[in-house]
C-alpha cells in the first residue's frame, strides 16, 4: 500500500503571520498565492531580499511593534496605534518617550515579574496548581 503525502498550503495572511510580516506590504505574487510548507521554510531559513527589507524596514504587524516596543496588544490599542509602523516609527516613539509607552511598559512589566512569581511558585509546589 502506498501513502500519497499531500502538500500542505496556507493561505498568505498565515505564512505571512508565521514570517513576522505585514502582509500587505509582501509582494502581489506572495499575497496572490497559497503558501506550502516547504516554500515556507524556505522562506525562514533563506530569506529573499524583500523578505528581509520587510524584516528589517516593516511596515511591522501589530504583534511585531509591539514586542519592538516592550508592550502588550492591548497597549498599542490603548496608545492609538492602530496601524503597522516602519522601524523607522517604531524608534521614533521609543526616543520619544510618549507617556502611553512608558505606561504601557510599566504595566508589561509588572505582567512579566506576576507571571515569573507564580512559575516560581508552581515550581516549588510541584505544580500542583493549589
Amino acid at each position: 500500500m502506498t501513502q500519497h503525502q499531500s502538500t500542505q498550503t496556507m493561505k498568505p495572511a498565515t505564512a505571512a503571520k508565521k514570517l513576522g510580516v505585514y502582509l500587505e506590504a509582501t509582494p502581489a505574487e506572495f499575497r496572490e498565492g497559497v503558501v506550502s510548507r516547504a516554500e515556507l521554510n524556505a522562506l525562514q531559513t533563506d530569506p529573499p531580499q524583500w523578505l528581509r527589507d520587510l524584516r528589517r524596514d516593516g511596515p511591522h504587524p501589530r504583534p511585531v511593534v509591539a514586542a519592538k516596543l516592550g508592550v502588550s496588544i492591548s497597549g498599542l490599542s490603548r496608545g492609538g496605534v492602530t496601524e503597522p509602523l516602519t522601524t523607522e516609527q517604531i524608534e521614533a516613539l521609543k526616543q520619544e518617550r510618549p507617556e502611553w509607552l512608558e505606561r504601557e511598559r510599566a504595566t508589561q512589566a509588572e505582567v512579566r515579574k506576576e507571571a515569573a512569581r507564580l512559575r516560581k511558585r508552581d515550581s516549588e509546589s510541584g505544580g500542583s496548581g493549589d
